[in-house]
């Protein structure tokens, strides 16, 4: 988004959307499954490289027909903040405390003030869809403390 993005070297998702012929369990073992990890703190993506590692299941959707974030939240173990929101809040943080202690670093100072701004429009479309509360607001204080 703020950087020169060239190039393609990720890798590609399965076009085909059935799920593998190699799966040995069935639907409701990978739910428990996704609930287990749920409760020992792990996060959505963790969940799935972790099913991904070690139980090969390369992707949840085509097998159980729900992602690993909808089953979550059908057992009310979904985050109070989303990954990807909650991600770059810890980023700004580690950053803070680098520029505290670094006070000459101006080229990091541009680099937080561009962290949060996708703080700022990532909090703007949580509140939008009702993912987080209308009076949540980011700051940089009291992100330091959480």
């Amino acid at each position: 988004m703020h950087s020169h993005n060239y190039g393609k070297s990720h890798s590609t998702r399965p076009l085909n959307p059935k799920a593998p012929s190699w799966i040995t369990q069935d639907p409701k073992e990978i739910e428990e499954l996704i609930i287990k990890y749920a409760k020992e703190d792990l996060a959505a993506s963790q969940i799935g490289v972790k099913l991904r590692d070690q139980h090969s299941i390369p992707l949840v959707k085509p097998i159980i027909k729900k992602t690993i974030t909808r089953v979550l939240e059908e057992n009310d173990l979904n985050p109070e903040l989303p990954e990807d929101l909650n991600n770059i809040v810890m980023k700004a943080v580690g950053l803070q405390k680098h520029l505290k202690i670094n006070k000459k670093d101006n080229r990091n100072v541009r680099s937080l003030e561009l962290i949060e701004a996708k703080v700022h429009r990532l909090s703007v479309y949580y509140k939008k869809i009702g993912r987080i509360p209308q009076k949540w607001k980011y700051k940089a204080l009291v992100a330091q403390l959480e």
